[in-house]
């Protein structure tokens, strides 16, 4: 397979990928033939329901079954499938750019989640859109699914630096407000801000009706302190330095970790948010042919 002209974009990769669609959990609103329901009634895929039948309609949908049993004209109505409407929220603030010794940053990480993703969602048909923020918005590409959309995705992928701080929340509630078309909404983020107002702002986008999927990128030192000695953490936002012995604090520290990671995962069960625990250390390719493969299992109950 050629190589790609694209940093975040690895063809070889996306190929495993391919018998894997990401689906909307529920009704969309759309405009052209796709993969998802629509709320809108037509004539062109998957029978609804009958409704009688009024003068001029079209003869070819009238139920001649219903005829013969009832002796009264209905006409079949089904429901449109159409495309989705996606927007993938990345965030590029300045915690983003840890990396212990693995080979990639959550930010880079994350940049090759985000391009596959697109290329996924564009191969359906359906419209993608993507957001980069810090504690303001770094990169707004409104959604497209065209190959000109791509090649402005991918390249604008490639000139984001990371951020300093982060503001998620205040930048969700923005989002939500500006964001009027119901979709799905792909958060792409390690969530460092206060987890409260995180929740309250995830509750934003489900009153405006989106569907969405959080995919919580953690470097594997972030879980684990894996530290032997003595060392100075520095915080990649604010510059703060502190001396720490892990020794000391690791299974304090872990069990923190572990209750952030399950408040998240809780309230995103609660609200029907659809939460991934995402660590660098597992390539995003694997890693999403899981979460898919289990998704398109769960829908299909």
């Amino acid at each position: 397979m050629a190589k790609s002209p694209y940093l975040y974009f690895e063809p070889q990769r996306v190929a495993r990928l391919a018998n894997l669609s990401i689906v909307a959990r529920q009704v969309v609103e759309g405009f052209i033939s796709g993969l998802h329901r629509s709320p809108h009634r037509g004539f062109s895929v998957e029978f609804s329901e009958h409704r009688e039948y009024s003068p001029g309609d079209d003869l070819r949908h009238l139920d001649w079954v219903a005829w013969g049993r009832t002796d009264r004209y209905y006409i079949k109505q089904y429901e449109q499938e159409t495309n989705l409407r996606a927007y993938i929220l990345l965030d590029v603030s300045g915690s983003m750019d840890y990396r212990f010794d693995g080979p990639q940053t959550k930010l880079q990480y994350a940049s090759y989640l985000t391009a596959c993703l697109a290329y996924l969602m564009a191969r359906q048909q359906d419209v993608v859109g993507v957001i980069a923020f810090d504690d303001r918005i770094r990169l707004h590409l409104p959604p497209a699914s065209s190959p000109a959309h791509l090649d402005r995705v991918f390249t604008g992928l490639e000139k984001l630096t990371p951020g300093k701080v982060t503001a998620v929340a205040g930048t969700f509630h923005e989002l939500a407000e500006r964001i009027a078309k119901r979709g799905l909404i792909i958060i792409i983020s390690d969530l460092y801000d206060e987890p409260g107002e995180v929740v309250r702002a995830l509750q934003h986008f489900c009153y405006r009706k989106h569907q969405i999927i959080v995919f919580h990128v953690f470097d594997p030192a972030e879980l684990l302190l894996p530290f032997k000695r003595m060392v100075n953490f520095v915080d990649l936002e604010t510059g703060e330095k502190v001396q720490v012995d892990p020794r000391l604090l690791r299974d304090a520290y872990c069990r923190e970790v572990q209750a952030f990671v399950d408040r998240y995962r809780k309230e995103c069960s609660d609200r029907n948010i659809e939460y991934v625990v995402a660590p660098t250390e597992t390539p995003y390719d694997r890693m999403l042919l899981t979460y898919l493969g289990r998704r398109r299992r769960l829908l299909r109950r």
